[in-house]
Parts: C-alpha cells; structure tokens; sequence
C-alpha cells in the first residue's frame, strides 16, 4: 500500500497560514540559537517578508 505525502496528511502542513506560523517559528528559534538574537526580532522580521505560496505536491520524478 503506498503512503501519502507528509503535506497530505499532517494538518499544519495542509493549512498555508498554520503552515507558515509553524515555519517561521522553526527558523527563528533556530536562527536565535545560532546567532544568540531574541526569537521574537527574529520570527518579527520573518513575518514582514513576502507572502510564499502554498507548496503542491506533483506525482513523478523531481528529476
């Protein structure tokens, strides 16, 4: 039986805004561990940036 992707079946990845909410969250304590700057000034700067698209799957190859 095969699986569905990961962004078919995780619902914070199926919703764009909880989906970058989540994204920005992720990179800006990461970046906040690296780089010793507060999480907040960190995910502020990332909210500010360009709106992304949603992501879509494609069936195939990436190739």
């Amino acid at each position: 039986m095969k699986q569905k992707p990961l962004i078919e079946t995780n619902p914070y990845l199926r919703d764009p805004e909880k989906f970058r909410k989540a994204l920005i969250m992720s990179v800006a304590s990461s970046t906040a561990i690296e780089t010793g700057a507060p999480i907040a000034s960190i995910a502020r700067m990332l909210e500010e940036g360009e709106e992304t698209k949603p992501f879509t799957t494609t069936q195939g190859s990436a190739r």
